[in-house]
């Protein structure tokens, strides 16, 4: 059965800019009511609810840093205060750290992990309680990347971080299911550069993938549109990676 986005009450955690406000104007597009998150883009963050507004919903902005769990539930105080009710929560806040094995302190490493895992593991339970007391059969969607299917070198931190988090996927899939709350990951190629790479290197990069190409933003967007109205799907792992995991370690 295809869920309708009208007026569902949809958060996106590091929405303010790239790949995560991407996929909050495309459930705003949709109909459905937004909650910005970020944790030090004011403008971005404005300007991305604006945009959501012109589509007719309703928007909320919130402001934390998800490395402390108790900005996480002031956050999620916010919108229930605000809307009520949240039916999708996607964890796409996350950080992208090079580093040296060797060179990485025990600060460096807990930073990392507490972005990219432990947060989205404490939104997803906070969001996973309300759903559960309001009785929604909600939908919450992880985004994570190929690093943590197959490791990279020069970011340990950060594919440690996603192979844990697909792992949670699949792990709070299973334990929320009987509250029929979904929970789905992205694992995503290459959609958009990461900050200061230029465009010869991503353009190099994207002619040795399989499609020969690099995708956009937009192209997560419309997965994350189809994981969260297939309300028959939970647990899934979805690439969205012009085939990269085909050549760099198989699939999760």
């Amino acid at each position: 059965m295809l869920v309708s986005l009208t007026d569902k009450v949809v958060m996106v955690t590091g929405s303010a800019r790239r790949v995560g406000r991407a996929i909050l104007l495309a459930f705003a597009r949709e109909g459905a009511q937004v909650i910005i998150h970020h944790s030090h883009s004011d403008a971005d963050a404005a300007s991305a609810a604006e945009e959501a507004r012109a589509f007719g919903v309703k928007t909320l902005i919130v402001k934390g840093d998800y490395s402390d769990p108790t900005q996480i539930n002031a956050n999620f105080n916010e919108v229930i205060s605000h809307f009520g009710r949240l039916d999708i929560l996607v964890n796409s806040a996350s950080i992208f750290e090079k580093a040296d094995l060797l060179d990485i302190t025990p600060s460096d490493w807990r930073h990392v992990l507490d972005i990219n895992l432990n947060a989205p593991f404490y939104a997803s339970t906070v969001a996973a309680q309300l759903m559960r007391d309001f009785g929604i059969p909600g939908s919450i969607l992880n985004i994570a990347d190929n690093s943590g299917v197959s490791p990279v070198a020069d970011r340990p931190h950060h594919s440690v971080s996603k192979a844990g988090l697909i792992h949670l996927t699949k792990t709070a899939a299973l334990a929320l299911a009987p509250y029929q709350i979904r929970v789905n990951a992205l694992v995503l190629g290459p959609v958009l550069p990461e900050p200061g790479r230029s465009m010869e290197s991503w353009a190099k990069s994207a002619a040795k993938l399989p499609l020969k190409r690099a995708g956009t933003p937009d192209d997560a967007a419309r997965a994350a549109l189809f994981l969260a109205t297939n309300d028959f799907i939970t647990g899934a792992i979805l690439h969205v990676d012009g085939g990269e995991a085909l050549i760099t370690g198989g699939l999760a």
